[in-house]
């Protein structure tokens, strides 16, 4: 798999403001970057409580960033504790990448990431997760919609050691929108120095680095695929 680029999208107010989809690839050099991909080997703001039923809007370009503009206004958490095979990670989302801030809570709100997996491992390079090859991931990007976003890469922040990033889409694109689905941990900065400007970094691991490097060191097959699925059991909203 790879991380990638893609297909100019006018994203209304958001393409101004920042900037990844979906098809699993083979190989790539340790210095580039994978595209998302889900493995198979009248417009609402924000969340609609009636009763005890949640409803939630069913995302796309054209109403995206207006969710997320409105999201991310009530919904402030900013800390997450990723559960793996090799143990706890726990990671600070940034205030000021407001967008993919929201985005990434509401995908946990929604259990998105329960289940997937850390499908790419590139040694001393990068841990790639958020897919996996069951369907049922793919029934739970249907309910959730189809979208991108668009960078946002000028908040100062850079792909050091620890850094979370976000992958960008498979398809064509000059404006490097991102795939909200999958995200991407730093392993080194001299290897990961050339992604900046391109890649929008949103957060950091604050605790847990120790099981990013374990899950670093697992085989891999040719085209960076873990030979022992690594799974991400359960992502949660901490305080």
């Amino acid at each position: 798999m790879r991380f990638i680029k893609v297909i100019p999208i006018v994203i209304g107010i958001g393409l101004l403001l920042m900037n990844c989809e979906d098809k699993q690839t083979s190989k790539q050099k340790d210095n580039a970057i994978t595209k998302d991909s889900v493995v198979t080997k009248p417009q609402q703001k924000k969340e609609i409580n009636k009763g005890n039923k949640t409803e939630f809007p069913k995302l796309s370009d054209a109403n995206a960033m207006e969710f997320f503009l409105e999201y991310e206004k009530e919904y402030k958490e900013n800390k997450v504790r990723i559960t793996t095979d090799f143990g706890i990670i726990d990671i600070l989302l940034y205030d000021k990448t407001k967008f993919h801030r929201a985005n990434f809570i509401y995908l946990t709100k929604r259990n998105y990431f329960d289940g997937t997996q850390f499908y790419r491992v590139i040694k001393n390079f990068v841990i790639q997760g958020g897919s996996s090859d069951g369907v049922d991931l793919y029934k739970k990007r249907r309910k959730i919609g189809k979208y991108l976003l668009p960078p946002d890469t000028k908040r100062g922040y850079i792909h050091k050691r620890g850094s979370i990033s976000m992958p960008s889409s498979d398809i064509e694109n000059a404006y490097k929108l991102a795939s909200p689905f999958q995200f991407f941990i730093v392993m080194n900065r001299e290897k990961a120095k050339h992604l900046d400007g391109d890649y929008t970094v949103f957060g950091e691991v604050i605790k847990g680095m120790n099981v990013v490097d374990k899950i670093n060191t697992v085989d891999t097959d040719d085209g960076d695929w873990p030979l022992q699925n690594v799974h991400i059991r359960k992502v949660e909203i901490i305080k």
